[in-house]
């Protein structure tokens, strides 16, 4: 009975320009009773090659002494095109001097002549050893790596935060923070984008949800990819991203990130509300905080053009300025819709209402004028507000109080009307995010307690703990990494190391039943994820080793 039926074979290649030999091997070979897929043969290292990169073998055997091109030169070939395939040299020479240079190709086996079946065996053997570690460990690798990118999101925020923010923070202190984060920011022009992704309201469902966070993934790893953009979350349902350019590189980067962007979310239309909004680009790092302030004021065009989902400069010209003679008539009542404003309260934040006041008083500024369709516009946006307080359980008196009793006289100047409208708003979204600020705090203690409860469940996620919370995983994620000053995988694996500190100090237990006992089915990850976090390996550190 073949053990190796439903396995996954190795693929191995063979060059030797002795037909004897090669046939021989070719033919004699159980290669299926070692783990290994015969996929092809060459005479010399010229013919090899083409068939190399077709074929892509994990394993090459090939002669050192060939015709046209030898086995030293094929094998430096080979590793530089396909560096993880296992390279066997065998030689009818026992000299030093080749054994060295097959050493200095970066051959992985070096066999003399005559090749015995054993032998062969027995390297094959180690070759398949060997290539099943590396394939385990680029899984750890690539996992970790997954956890620790979840990590870094909360850090990078904060840096943006005051990058952005105009704040008192000089090039030399950007540059030493983000080398702390591993971020190179040298370039010669830089622009911001910034994206919202947010499923529609009433689509949530496990399925969907796990689709909406699939396509945003898609689009952030991207990004992710390409060093000349830096992401990073700004709060819950927006990432920005940071564009750096060589000189006259600027559009042709934006574009290609528009268009993946465009790819990405137009096929989930009916599933989520995509925006992407373009600043206006800059040649200074110190010069961020005015690219901020376009691109924030672009980005707040969202609500008043639900229908354009690219809000740069110039998708949004005939809005920026404003027209020169505009009255009543000239108006757009869609522009106007009580939906605009509820939408805001809805989705906005607090550092957003200048800029959507600005976008929504844009195009009606002239029309103001007139004191009839003033008091129109003071009653729509007083009206929608209260209604909207309503909706979400506020009290009037709680909002006359958040207004500190600046409810305004409705005859109002034309100039007071920006005003008041930014106050109207301020004092809704105070109490709103007070409000989802006691919610958030509840559904995070439920979630806290979850985790504290089932950390050592292999099976735990953000998705199963979100589910349990009553939240999405993106809601969760935001609150989690904004209340708890960490990220969920952080706080989730500190739990983990924290026990499996205790067992190994307190027990004689294996690392094996220590990582079962915390939530790691496979215990040469929970040791990859030990030394990664806490400097030593789970023996070091029973043996005293403690960093």
């Amino acid at each position: 009975m073949n053990r190796n039926r439903g396995k996954k074979m190795l693929k191995v290649f063979l060059v030797e320009d002795e037909s004897v030999i090669r046939e021989g091997l070719r033919d004699k070979i159980p290669w299926e009773q070692y783990g290994y897929r015969f996929v092809g043969e060459a005479a010399d290292g010229e013919m090899a090659l083409p068939l190399i990169r077709k074929a892509r073998p994990d394993v090459l055997i090939t002669d050192i002494k060939m015709p046209f091109m030898d086995g030293l030169s094929l094998s430096k070939m080979v590793r530089t095109e396909f560096p993880k395939i296992k390279i066997i040299i065998i030689s009818g020479y026992d000299d030093f001097e080749y054994a060295r240079e097959a050493i200095e190709a970066g051959v992985d086996q070096y066999m003399l002549k005559p090749v015995t079946r054993a032998a062969l065996r027995k390297v094959l053997l180690e070759l398949k050893e060997k290539i099943a570690q590396d394939v385990q460990q680029d899984a750890y690798r690539s996992q970790f790596q997954s956890e620790m990118r979840e990590y870094e999101q909360f850090s990078r925020r904060q840096f943006f935060e005051k990058v952005l923010g105009g704040g008192e923070i000089s090039v030399k202190d950007i540059y030493e923070e983000a080398g702390k984060l591993s971020l190179e920011l040298s370039a010669s022009c830089y622009n911001l984008l910034f994206l919202c992704l947010q499923e529609k309201a009433g689509t949530l469902s496990d399925g969907r949800a796990e689709r909406f966070m699939r396509r945003q993934e898609e689009v952030l790893h991207y990004f992710l990819r390409h060093p000349q953009y830096i992401p990073f979350r700004w709060n819950a349902n927006c990432y920005g991203v940071l564009v750096k350019a060589e000189n006259g590189q600027m559009e042709e980067l934006t574009e290609k990130a528009l268009e993946h962007i465009r790819q990405i979310c137009s096929q989930e239309e009916d599933q989520m509300d995509w925006y992407v909004a373009v600043g206006r680009p800059v040649e200074r790092l110190s010069l961020l905080s005015e690219c901020y302030r376009s691109v924030n004021h672009y980005f707040a065009y969202r609500f008043i053009m639900p229908d354009l989902h690219l809000l740069t400069e110039s998708t949004l010209a005939s809005y920026l300025t404003p027209g020169e003679e505009n009255n009543i008539g000239d108006v757009d009542p869609s522009k106007m819709a009580p939906e605009i404003i509820r939408d805001f309260l809805s989705r906005g934040s607090s550092s957003e209402i200048h800029d959507f006041v600005e976008s929504y008083l844009q195009s009606i500024r002239e029309a103001l004028e007139s004191r009839m369709f003033r008091d129109y516009v003071v009653l729509n946006i007083r009206f929608t507000v209260m209604a909207y307080m309503e909706s979400i359980g506020a009290e009037q008196e709680e909002y006359v109080e958040e207004m500190d009793h600046k409810l305004w006289d409705i005859n109002m100047k034309p100039s007071e009307v920006f005003d008041y409208f930014v106050d109207t708003l301020q004092a809704a979204v105070c109490i709103r995010d007070r409000r989802s600020s006691y919610q958030s705090g509840r559904a995070l203690r439920h979630a806290l307690e979850y985790i504290d409860s089932n950390y050592a469940m292999e099976s735990l996620s953000l998705s199963s703990v979100a589910a349990e919370a009553d939240v999405s995983a993106s809601y969760l994620s935001a609150v989690f990494s904004q209340s708890m000053q960490k990220t969920f995988i952080e706080y989730v694996t500190e739990k983990r190391m924290e026990k499996a500190k205790k067992l190994l100090r307190a027990t004689d237990k294996s690392s094996g039943e220590i990582a079962l006992e915390v939530g790691y089915k496979d215990s040469h990850y929970f040791s990859f994820v030990f030394k990664k976090t806490q400097g030593v390996s789970p023996r070091e550190y029973r043996n005293g080793k403690k960093d």
